[in-house]
């Protein structure tokens, strides 16, 4: 299970973030000062860092630049302002991405998968007790193997990291297939025709991939769960 930490001294940010973050399936550990969040970043190993700027004891520019000296995590700076040298700054100091309060929980966490998906992490993706790991192209539900193409899996995993975003066939096809493809648009319909029906011999109330007529597809969550 990747592993974020999240540095803010306003405990009702953090404790929002972290609701967010375990829904996506990530372990989360919280800290509220400068302090902590560089011993605790330089003891622990993460996937990722949402650091605040403005935290006591130690400023999240002073931390992002110390942990940088010997780990190369990614780091997302969060700032209440949204000046250019301040994100010049964080970015100096080795910030991977800045995100400016206030925000919407869920743009957070898209960065999140945008930032991982850019620097080579994020590879394993898991939701309402689906798994799917990039790196050795397998899935499970529940923890039972299902039995996927290379390419049912990619499929799988674009559409999951954008939850209820609906990806036109198009878009599908420059993705995995790209932009030089010639075939046409019917073969992401074979495709995720099926890959459902190999999903769907298991049971996963938590989402379901979905078509939206005359638009394309997208990973839908439900009860909840978005």
């Amino acid at each position: 299970m990747p592993k974020i930490l999240i540095a803010d001294d306003n405990h009702q940010i953090a404790s929002v973030l972290e609701a967010y973050a375990k829904k996506d399936g990530y372990a989360v550990t919280c800290v509220y000062d400068g302090e902590s969040a560089l011993d605790t970043a330089l003891s622990e190993n993460f996937d990722l860092i949402l650091l605040d700027v403005m935290m006591p004891k130690i400023d999240g520019f002073a931390v992002c630049k110390t942990i940088r000296k010997t780990s190369s995590v990614p780091i997302i700076m969060i700032t209440a302002r949204g000046e250019d040298f301040e994100r010049i700054m964080g970015l100096d100091n080795g910030a991977d991405d800045y995100i400016v309060k206030p925000f919407s929980p869920g743009e957070v966490m898209a960065r999140v998968r945008a930032v991982l998906r850019r620097l080579g992490g994020g590879k394993l993706l898991t939701f309402g007790g689906l798994r799917v790991s990039m790196e050795q192209f397998t899935a499970h539900i529940d923890d039972v193997p299902v039995s996927l193409t290379k390419r049912e899996i990619e499929l799988l995993y674009t559409l999951a990291s954008s939850r209820d975003r609906v990806f036109s066939r198009e878009k599908l096809l420059d993705a995995l297939w790209g932009y030089d493809y010639m075939g046409d648009a019917r073969t992401v319909d074979t495709h995720i025709k099926r890959l459902r029906a190999k999903l769907d011999a298991f049971p996963h109330p938590a989402w379901e991939i979905v078509t939206v007529w005359g638009a394309g597809y997208k990973f839908e969550t439900k009860d909840g769960n978005a």
